[in-house]
């Protein structure tokens, strides 16, 4: 074999193949060759049509002519696509005798060399019917289904997530977001999407779906973002069930310290307010000196949830929120109106605590000077030490150590460690608890300890021991005694003109006299530059004393204050006056609240029969709500069984069960509780030693009760999770493109 002179290069890998095979292995295998290396090689330019000898001269087949034609463009210039496919003809010829034209590629399934295969397009799909249309033969040729390009993106999932979970939609955000984007479309989510679902998990208390969330995060390689603790604390804080969440949030805070992640402000106070709610105030205050050496500023957010710590304590949360609040007014700080209903929440919900401690910690010295002289034994007793390490400990820290000492009556001086060991053996509140407060009516005449054997100050007021029958007791709904004299707490120097001690204030009213009843309140709301809000006005209505001028004027007040009342506000008005039996009172705030546009729902029939002690009552209350289209849940029923036991009213007991078998109502398990006390027999009781009418009337409730128990089917207590975690389609007009 010869090596030709002048050769193309396409055809170098040609002649080489055949110069070191013999010629009969190859056949027509370098014909494949060429069509391997270049396929468009084969064919010829637009409009040509030549005849070429593409086999070597030693080849078996000599003769061997082919002939490459091919079809005109329809002249449109649309391209590849508008083309019609390319139709190649071989001709045969042999030297004796005519040979018949075969195409071309029918030789290829049984001299093809290809080994990897590739999705054909749609023009190569169209070749196999290419000699059918010159036939003029009709034939079905196959839609091809293209695969259309993504629509959406990542951030369009974000921002559809984010507008299902404000429409209270979570379920259908997260199904939005496994289903479609991650499973149908395929789409690797970003770190966004992830937050706003999780911040929606916490939002709803759904602990468990928002770590998973957080896990799957980690997994795909995404770092979290500060948006994402923030939502993972307030995912524990609003667990409904406490410790659980409290053990998902030291672990979280554990995994950031062992990474070395500096949170923000804002997480801080989320980690801070799952210590409040799951925990107790003392372990707040160990996450707010981490605040101040981390160096963040404390502000009123920070105050505002260790107020919201202290309204767990039941006992003391008023005398805390006071502590609080006054140490948040040292610092300079303004309260803002969550401020103030946190306040208001401490008032309705929590006692003073020992009338004592509170005396000496709102109107002794502790109250004014105490907290300077705390701060200058701190620095003796630390000054020295500090100077030798060469640094000094931030004054923010001093202050959140001395108002703990303030607010648990630690010993001055004494390390925080040691402080809550200590306390039984120093005694320094056990003999304060220890005292025997007055009457829950009268003020407790006690002088302050430390005052005995020692000289007054010249500003300081004695608290001296005076007669009990020269003691003013303090109305806070009279006319008689001058508002401007009582004592405002919420001030840092409080009037104590006519003021000898604190009382036990076991009721909300005499808890509110104490910062400035309802005109203080909302002065000193005024002084501060704090609108006060539709909550504000609900809570007053809920403190202030039933039946008293203060409640007739909250409407006008609340005129004055351009604040328009709703369904709550009345719903609280109502529920007073229906706890004291005024069912009558509490019918007469319906018209009110038709004229002002609005209608009772379900809270309101609910409070209404909290007042229906009689069976008529009763029943006539159920009437009119099926007359008003509303039908009774188990929430009317209950209150309605309550009263009922109470009285031992078993007829009552009887029509309550009659109604709620006819309106299909299922007892919820308070129900069934409520029930089961009634159908029990008094004890100490023989009913066979003598006829007894009380015994007959249990036997007739009993044996209905037990018929009933058959025929009505029971409701489960719903899972707190069981809404979130049912999947539900997503409707495509609902998910808009804006």
């Amino acid at each position: 074999m010869t090596w030709p002179r002048c050769l193309q290069l396409r055809y170098i890998p040609l002649h080489c193949h055949l110069f070191l095979h013999s010629a009969n292995r190859l056949q027509f295998r370098h014909l494949n060759i060429l069509g391997r290396i270049s396929p468009v090689g084969l064919v010829p330019a637009e409009g040509a049509m030549r005849q070429r000898k593409l086999g070597p001269p030693h080849c078996r087949w000599t003769g061997l002519s082919v002939t490459v034609n091919r079809s005109q463009s329809s002249g449109d210039g649309s391209g590849l696509r508008d083309q019609a496919p390319a139709r190649r003809t071989v001709s045969h010829a042999s030297a004796g005798s005519g040979a018949n034209s075969e195409e071309f590629g029918t030789q290829g399934k049984f001299y093809s060399g290809r080994r990897v295969f590739r999705k054909s397009s749609s023009q190569t799909a169209d070749c196999r019917y290419g000699e059918a249309e010159d036939q003029d033969e009709e034939v079905n040729r196959p839609t091809v289904s293209r695969k259309q390009g993504r629509r959406n993106t990542t951030y369009w999932y974000f921002l559809q997530c984010k507008k299902l979970i404000k429409a209270d939609k979570l379920a259908e955000a997260l199904d939005l977001f496994e289903t479609r984007m991650l499973k149908e479309e395929r789409l690797g989510p970003e770190e966004y999407n992830y937050t706003v679902l999780i911040g929606g998990c916490g939002r709803a208390g759904y602990l468990k779906k928002a770590f998973k969330l957080y896990n799957d995060m980690k997994k795909r390689g995404l770092v979290p973002s500060e948006a994402t603790y923030t939502a993972l604390f307030n995912a524990c804080a609003e667990s409904p069930w406490k410790d659980t969440g409290l053990q998902f949030a030291t672990k979280l805070r554990e995994e950031l310290r062992t990474k070395n992640i500096q949170m923000n402000l804002i997480a801080y106070h989320a980690l801070l307010k799952t210590h409040a709610i799951c925990s107790n105030l003392r372990a707040c205050f160990d996450v707010v000196r981490e605040i101040v050496l981390s160096g963040h500023e404390i502000n009123v957010e920070t105050f505002s949830t260790l107020m919201m710590a202290s309204i767990m304590d039941t006992d003391n949360g008023f005398r805390y929120s006071l502590q609080i609040w006054r140490e948040m007014l040292r610092q300079g700080i303004r309260p803002d109106a969550k401020s103030y209903n946190l306040l208001l929440r401490a008032t309705r919900d929590c006692g003073i605590g020992n009338p004592t401690v509170a005396s000496h910690a709102l109107l002794g010295d502790e109250g004014g000077t105490w907290q300077l002289k705390q701060r200058r034994k701190v620095h003796k007793l630390r000054g020295p030490v500090q100077k030798r390490a060469g640094h000094s400990k931030d004054p923010n820290t001093l202050t959140m150590d001395s108002l703990e000492a303030q607010l648990f009556s630690l010993p001055s001086g004494e390390p925080r460690g040691t402080a809550l060991t200590s306390r039984k053996d120093t005694g320094v509140e056990d003999g304060l608890a220890n005292a025997t407060p007055l009457g829950p009516t009268e003020p407790p005449n006690l002088p302050s300890k430390r005052s005995h054997g020692k000289e007054m100050s010249p500003g300081e007021q004695p608290l001296e021991l005076v007669p009990r029958n020269e003691i003013p007791l303090i109305d806070s709904g009279t006319k008689g005694f001058p508002q401007s004299n009582l004592p405002n707490l919420l001030h840092l120097q409080v009037n104590k003109k006519n003021l000898v001690s604190l009382g036990t204030a076991s009721a909300p009213h005499d808890r509110l006299a104490l910062v400035g009843y309802l005109d203080g309140f909302l002065n000193q709301m005024k002084e501060d530059n704090v609108a006060p809000d539709i909550k504000t006005f609900t809570l007053l209505a809920d403190i202030v004393e039933a039946n008293s001028l203060s409640e007739s004027s909250l409407l006008a007040l609340m005129e004055e204050n351009g604040v328009k009342p709703d369904i709550s506000f009345f719903n609280t008005i109502i529920r007073k006056k229906s706890r004291l039996g005024d069912l009558e009172g509490a019918k007469a705030l319906l018209p009110v609240l038709v004229e002002r546009g609005l209608s009772p729902n379900m809270y309101t029939f609910c409070n209404l029969a909290i007042a229906c002690t009689k069976d008529s009552d009763g029943l006539k209350l159920l009437q009119d709500m099926k007359l008003s289209g509303v039908t009774p849940n188990v929430n009317v029923y209950s209150a309605l069984i309550n009263n009922a036991a109470k009285q031992l009213d078993y007829v009552y007991l009887t029509n309550i069960l009659r109604d709620m078998a006819k309106n299909q109502v299922a007892p919820n398990e308070v129900v069934l509780k409520q029930l089961e006390f009634v159908a029990k027999y008094p004890p100490n009781i023989d009913k066979y030693k003598s006829r007894n009418i009380y015994l007959e009337k249990i036997d007739g409730f009993r044996g209905y009760y037990y018929r009933w128990l058959n025929f009505m089917p029971g409701m489960e207590t719903p899972h707190p999770w069981e809404k979130y975690r049912l999947r539900s389609n997503v409707r495509k007009e609902e998910l808009n493109h804006s």
